[in-house]
């Protein structure tokens, strides 16, 4: 049975073509002439070198082969748009599971949700509630994440068998936003409401100011990777968005809403989420990953300073999705209560804390919801919720033992 904290393994697939994105040319209709090349190649920054992260520079400084050995997760000495030869099998492995779990909102029937949502006695004004707050959340949480990919996080990591993978995670963002829009268009929800809630509501509102920072960093124009400080804070960075945002912050609206569907409301809603878990399972994976061999490669950085300042980081962040349970739960429903959530996110953030070498932070917490294991429990001919078969992954067969 896959835990939706477990990693997910692809088998082998066949070889997939691959090319760094161009670089969009100035000129629409025909492609930049070989002098514009060379003008564009000559930029220079305010000190009168050569901007040091610049492709037309790195592509001149290698014209020897690549060497997997050479290769490394930041700061790397190798050509960043040769693939191959592999150094980083685990990161190409996530780009091919990702793959094979393409799916799209469009292919999930949403008429039982549409029609619960407009009986006036269909759910609770309790339910209803946690739908809205869990959209208003997510809605914007998808695009913040994609924005500190493409942005941010990609430019400095120079493995490419990562690089590759963080394209397919954009899209999977993208596809989560669209998902979520989907869900609102569905139902006739006062879009203009759920889109702003991140500015209207304040727990929502609190936890994105908490990620906003560490998006600020990596994707300032002037920072740069090479020194231990700017090292530390992309890796802190790292931690936050896959220990704190993809591994925490989200899983109190999985549990609210996959809690509706066990009980048979919103299952098209419901089986959305179900997909979407499996998606940002892989992502905060990915990310714990790449964190642990950053830290492999660069063992200066994970000092204890650092450390405990990383446990301050994940603790602020049960804090903060405590709040959000509290706000999306005042009272009890679908047989939780916000109490529940805090032993769940200590738990969690235990787990997140073993999975990149730190000690558990709270004490004998254990995990009061068990069955989102079996939700996460895909092998089957059709969802717990028989709306649709769901073998449909595209390329080769998926394994899930």
């Amino acid at each position: 049975m896959l835990n939706f904290d477990d990693d997910i393994v692809a088998p082998p697939a066949q070889n997939l073509s691959n090319g760094e994105p161009a670089r969009a040319a100035s000129n629409p209709v025909a492609p930049p002439s070989p002098a514009h090349v060379a003008d564009y190649r000559a930029q220079m920054n305010e000190t009168g070198k050569p901007v040091e992260n610049d492709l037309a520079a790195q592509m001149r400084a290698h014209t020897g082969r690549v060497r997997a050995e050479d290769k490394r997760v930041i700061n790397g000495g190798a050509d960043v748009n040769q693939l191959v030869p592999f150094k980083y099998n685990w990161a190409w492995d996530k780009y091919l599971g990702g793959c094979a779990n393409h799916w799209m909102p469009q292919e999930i029937n949403m008429q039982r949700d549409i029609e619960l949502w407009k009986r006036p006695d269909g759910l609770t004004d309790d339910e209803r509630l946690i739908v809205k707050r869990n959209l208003g959340f997510f809605v914007t949480a998808d695009s913040l994440a994609a924005n500190n990919i493409v942005l941010g996080t990609y430019r400095h990591i120079t493995a490419p068998e990562c690089r590759q993978y963080l394209l397919r995670q954009a899209f999977e963002e993208a596809i989560h936003t669209h998902a979520y829009q989907y869900i609102v268009q569905s139902l006739g929800l006062d879009e203009a409401e759920i889109f702003n809630a991140y500015n209207e509501i304040k727990s929502i509102r609190d936890k994105d100011d908490f990620l906003i920072p560490f998006i600020q960093t990596l994707t300032d124009p002037n920072f740069k990777t090479g020194t231990p400080e700017a090292d530390q804070a992309l890796l802190k960075s790292l931690i936050v968005f896959s220990c704190i945002m993809e591994g925490l912050f989200f899983y109190v609206g999985f549990v609210q809403i996959l809690a509706l569907g066990r009980q048979n409301k919103m299952t098209g809603s419901a089986e959305q989420y179900q997909y979407i878990l499996r998606d940002e399972s892989m992502h905060c994976n990915f990310g714990i990953d790449l964190v642990n061999t950053i830290k492999m490669e660069n063992p200066h950085l994970w000092t204890e300073d650092f450390k405990t300042e990383i446990k301050g980081l994940i603790k602020r962040g049960v804090e903060l999705e405590y709040a959000y349970a509290e706000d999306t739960m005042p009272r009890g429903v679908l047989g939780l209560n916000a109490p529940m959530f805090k032993e769940y996110l200590r738990f969690i953030a235990n787990r997140r804390c073993q999975q990149i070498g730190l000690d558990a932070l709270f004490d004998k917490a254990e995990n009061p919801f068990p069955w989102m294991s079996e939700v996460m429990d895909l092998k089957k001919e059709k969802n717990f919720f028989e709306t649709r078969v769901i073998e449909y992954q595209t390329g080769g067969a998926l394994s899930w033992e």
